[in-house]
């Protein structure tokens, strides 16, 4: 790996790299936006000569703005990828030298996505693309490279050297994003780079209103998900031509269902063009069947690479249908909209009402009904139905077409019949599963386990892969134990001893050696396990009758302990959260007490409605359940749902949990808290705002990894650095259950899997606030109370407070808060207190670190203004934090103490000056700006040009000070232009920025105010010479933008006119 100290020398190596993977030889440099459209204009023409297009008449500027005028209805990077893959635009011809075709329509191929490197296809490299800027007063831009397909700009790339973090450049191309520089033919720009020689992420381009989200930048990887940084791999592999043509034009993603433009991660990739291949080579008349299974983590969006793979088999024609097979109906609705979503029009992926419809589209030889989407159940009926409908002609001329089925979630009830029916009604088929949860010897069903089913497997992308590139988040399981340990013992030896009490076990010298025999642990573990020759040994849980976890009591206490966490894991009710119950009775009484024990949260069920009318009392119990969640529900929602509707009821809920449609950006009181379920939900559901699993059940393998994963969904790692699970049953056996399944499903990978908990979190926190400490002391600012001056010193600063940050925002949602400085540290396998940690950091010294990180972009070292790239990353999440409200009350007991001093004659020097620094260590919590007044005041203060006002605090002083200087600019402003102070004011309270300064014409108005002969005055003065009018006025506009920019500090004085 090769490093560079200079952008420059990077950004020619890269290039010339680019040029041995297939980019032209020749560099277009510098290119203006009219360059690259003129580039453009001549591919189209090279591309289009032909008599029925441009019939060998090039291309004008009208018919140009056409292009781009369409490019522009479209605006956004989802939109625009149809364009783009669309393969033909249609324009009007305006040149009249065609007199073929002038005043008609005719259409012109831009890009194929099968022409990959060959027929076509032009490949460029555009160095340092030059962008005007969009606003009068913005500033001109330059990008690092762009990369063109057929004069399309599909790539833009942006570099920084090495030992300047990567963050850095994707900072930067957010920037240019809000400066709209990706307007206009730019809008064409598909996938982001960002580089440094040592590290690379790519990601989709958001849009004009869409949010660059970091959570979603990727890091390319090898097949075995080993991260790929060296940027000449890179250059090789991901940039490469066939590659980033194959990427533009099959592993994009416009997803409508959520309105973005997706683009796929490595792994997706691999799994898709291994099934691709293996379809490729399949010879459909051996009758295998066994096409191979994906196993990719849940979360990790396998139903787009399901999606992809099968795009990729209809493109390539190696098959004449592809079909989806989904375990349930409703998942198949699900599904369907996803893939609807997924497809280049929505008519490309066909539903099937029933088996007659599906048996039609099966047979159908129309383009439009190669992907079909259903459900495995309908599927397994087909040659039932078929038969007694007459439809066996039909059946007889589909087995004879080259079918290939993807079932989603493979791990469910395709293990038994049904797949086996379709398997025997489609001999000739290739049959392929994706799962994140794959079955094997461990945990086989039927004697069968995935493999045996579906072949071998493809492609691995496990949960530790997936928690590791931050695709997914890792977990934080607690045990709580309603019953403690000792007292479960006790019961369980005096059950086993048939003894009433202790006293009675402990006379009968039979009694109690049994009686003792359970109450050591070194004797009866808590929960039992399989010893070596294969017998069980029982453990103290296995004697406990499932009859001790469905009492009141015990549901009681569940409940209370779901609440008394419910803010701290909510986050004040930003997330949601999934109960899994043990039966259906349950539910329905958990519901109850939810009800009566917090009626403010919304809480509803959601399990089978089926009502078995031979169940007596049973079934009418849950009957009266379901209608009263239902009627709540109804009265809390506006809602009008039943037990005949309750399909809808469940579309709804799911809809409302995952914040989708129609409930985007919903307020809080029409969101869902908490949903309390048996089965349902736990599978095959995603919503990013779910972040807690209540579980008072008992799960194994592939159904724990399932459930759990209904909180690993990324939001923002700052707000949801994990996912949190409390589990009540059978604690010690749950525990042991939740091992087994991670080191099952690991792929051999088990680090970190597991988050780590409140000892550890405060622990970590502790270490990197000495860490920092010493490194403010070591640099000579023992107080804090600046930055360090330099900037390596500054970077491991940066590097530690961002570490701090990550552990105290995961310390907080396990309950730290500042105001409590002791906690227990407990026994992970008995919950038993084992001692006890303390925070060192107080919340005003992590207040006086946050306004130092605060300082480090807008106070670079040397105080120059910045300009150079900070050499280490900067969190903007961590920069927009409050530090919250001053400690006023110990500032004031340190000033008032500093009083005191001054007033008293013949005071000690030592004790003076002690008593200042111990007032200036107070002032480290202030920001630069609040103690630079804060001096000023203690100057006047010694020099008695203070009059002191009995009610005021210190702080008082400070704003003060602050105002009387914004006072002082302010009719600065009104002196050098004329402007009104209450209309200057008016622009500093709106705090604007170089984005929104605008915003309603309020700067426009403002400068309508300016006198001109008083801006012309000022001008004279500033620059010694009279200035033409237009001269002036920029100046002007430059400087009130500066002004209001700074917040009132920056305003150039003129001391002639101030005499």
């Amino acid at each position: 790996m090769s490093g560079f100290t200079k952008e420059a020398d990077f950004e020619a190596a890269l290039i010339r790299a680019l040029q041995n993977h297939g980019w032209a030889k020749e560099v277009l440099h510098h290119p203006t936006e009219q360059d690259l459209i003129q580039n453009w204009a001549d591919i189209l023409y090279e591309n289009n000569q032909n008599i029925d297009r441009l019939n060998g008449v090039p291309l004008n500027k009208e018919e140009m703005d056409q292009l781009l005028d369409q490019i522009r209805m479209l605006r956004t990077p989802l939109a625009l990828n149809g364009f783009i893959n669309g393969k033909t635009v249609s324009i009007t011809r305006r040149n009249p030298k065609d007199t073929l075709h002038y005043g008609k329509e005719v259409s012109l191929k831009i890009y194929d996505r099968l022409e990959i490197a060959a027929g076509q296809s032009r490949y460029q490299i555009a160095e340092q693309p030059e962008f005007a800027r969009k606003k009068p007063l913005g500033q001109d831009r330059r990008g690092d490279l762009m990369l063109l397909i057929n004069g399309m700009p599909l790539f833009h790339i942006e570099l920084k050297r090495s030992g300047v973090p990567v963050t850095e450049a994707t900072n930067q191309i957010a920037k240019y994003a809000q400066e709209q520089v990706f307007t206009g033919l730019f809008s064409l720009v598909q996938v982001f780079v960002a580089m440094n020689p040592e590290e690379t992420v790519y990601y989709a381009n958001p849009g004009p209103e869409g949010k660059f989200n970091p959570d979603f930048y990727f890091h390319w990887a090898d097949f075995n998900n080993e991260p790929i940084n060296d940027w000449q791999r890179i250059a090789s592999e991901l940039l490469s031509i066939p590659m980033a043509h194959q990427l533009i034009g099959f592993y994009t993603v416009a997803d409508d269902s959520d309105g973005v433009l997706k683009v796929m991660r490595s792994y997706q990739y691999y799994a898709s063009t291994k099934i691709s291949d293996r379809v490729a080579k399949n010879d459909w008349e051996d009758g295998r069947q066994l096409g191979g299974y994906v196993w990719h983590t849940t979360g990790s969006g396998k139903t787009m690479t399901s999606f992809k793979s099968a795009q990729l088999i209809a493109s390539s024609k190696d098959a004449d249908k592809v079909v989806f097979l989904m375990d349930r109906i409703e998942l198949g609705t699900q599904s369907l909209k996803e893939y609807r979503g997924f497809a280049d029009d929505a008519d490309d992926v066909q539903a099937t009402e029933d088996t007659i419809t599906l048996l039609t589209k099966l047979k159908s030889k129309a383009p439009k009904d190669t992907l079909i989407v259903s459900s495995i159940q309908k599927m397994s009926n087909i040659r039932e139905d078929g038969m007694a409908k007459g439809r066996e002609n039909d059946l007889e001329q589909i087995r004879e077409k080259r079918l290939v089925f993807i079932l989603d979630e493979c791990h469910r009830s395709t293990f038994g019949e049904m797949l086996s029916n379709i398997k025997k009604t489609f001999p000739h088929a290739l049959f392929f599963g994706f799962t994140g949860t794959p079955v094997f010897q461990e945990n086989e069903k039927a004697l069968s386990t995935t493999a045996d089913i579906f072949g071998n497997e493809l492609h691995r992308y496990s949960i530790a892969d997936g928690i590791r590139d931050k695709n997914v988040l890792g977990f934080d399981p607690t045990m709580v134990m309603v019953y403690p340990d000792r007292e479960l013992r006790e019961k369980v030896g005096l059950q086993e001893a048939k003894a009433q009490t202790v006293a009675e076990a402990l006379v009968d010298p039979d009694k109690k050696a049994v009686y003792y025999h359970f109450i050591r642990p070194n004797e009866v573990p808590m929960a039992g396990y399989a010893k070596e020759d294969g017998t069980w040994l029982k453990g103290i849980e296995d004697y406990v009758p499932k009859a001790q976890f469905e009492t009141d009591d015990y549901q009681n206490a569940v409940v209370d302990d779901i609440l008394k966490n419910w803010t701290t894991l909510s986050q004040d009710g930003q997330f949601h959260a999934i109960f899994a119950t043990s039966s259906i009775p349950e539910a329905i009484r958990y519901y109850q007490k939810f009800k009566a024990k917090a009626p403010h949260l919304k809480v509803t069920g959601l399990f089978d409605p089926t009502i078995d009318n031979k169940g007596g009392q049973r079934s009418l119990a849950k009957e009266h359940g379901l209608v009263e969640m239902l009627d709540d529900y109804n009265d809390d929602y506006q809602q009008q749902f039943d037990l005949a509707g309750y399909d809808r009821f469940k579309k709804d809920v799911a809809a409302r949990l995952a914040h989708k449609t129609p409930y985007k950006g919903c307020k809080k009181e029409q969101q869902l808290d908490l949903l309390i379920v048996v089965n349902q939900m736990l599978t095959g559901f995603d919503s990013k705002w779910i972040n807690t699993l209540y579980l008072d059940k008992m799960l194994t393998y592939e159904n724990l990894i399932q459930a759990f994963s209904r909180t690993n969904r990324l939001y923002n790692i700052n707000e949801k650095p994990f996912g949190s699970i409390r589990y009540y049953r059978y604690p010690h056996t749950m525990k042991q259950n939740i091992e087994n399944a991670m080191k099952l499903y690991s792929g051999d990978k088990p680090w970190g899997l597991f988050a780590d908990h409140l000892p550890q979190n405060l622990e970590h926190m502790n270490e990197r606030f000495q860490d920092m400490v010493r490194v403010f002391r070591e640099a000579g600012v023992p107080d804090m109370e600046r930055l360090p001056e330099d900037n390596a010193v500054r970077g491991k600063f940066a590097k530690l407070f961002r570490e701090f940050s990550t552990y105290q925002q995961a310390a907080q949602i396990q309950g730290f808060t500042w105001e409590t400085r002791e906690y227990p540290i407990t026994d992970p396998d008995t919950g038993e207190k084992t001692g006890t940690i303390s925070v060192i950091p107080t919340q005003e010294q992590y207040k006086i670190l946050l306004e130092r990180y605060k300082e480090l972009r807008k106070d670079p070292p040397g105080g120059n203004g910045g300009g150079a790239d900070p050499t280490f990353a900067i969190d903007p999440y961590l920069t927009e934090l409050s530090t919250g409200l001053i400690d006023s009350q110990y500032l004031n007991s340190r000033f008032e103490k500093y009083q005191k001093i001054l007033t008293q004659p013949d005071v000690d020097p030592a004790e003076k000056e002690a008593t200042l620094e111990q007032l200036h260590k107070a002032f480290a919590s202030l920001s630069q700006e609040e103690q630079r007044y804060a001096n000023l005041f203690l100057h006047d203060v010694e020099a008695g040009d203070v009059r002191m006002e009995p009610d005021f605090t210190f702080m008082d002083y400070i704003h003060q000070y602050a105002n009387a200087e914004r006072k002082r600019q302010v009719g600065k402003v009104t002196k050098y232009f004329g402007i009104p102070e209450e209309v200057v004011c008016q622009m500093l309270d709106a705090h604007v920025n170089e984005q929104n300064y605008n915003a309603y014409g309020r700067f426009d108005d403002v400068k309508k105010y300016i006198v001109k002969e008083d801006a012309a005055a000022y001008v004279t003065a500033l620059e010694g010479k009279r200035l033409p009018p237009f001269r002036v006025n920029n100046m002007a506009e430059k400087i009130l933008k500066e002004f209001f920019f700074s917040d009132g500090k920056k305003l150039p004085d003129a001391p002639k006119l101030d005499q």
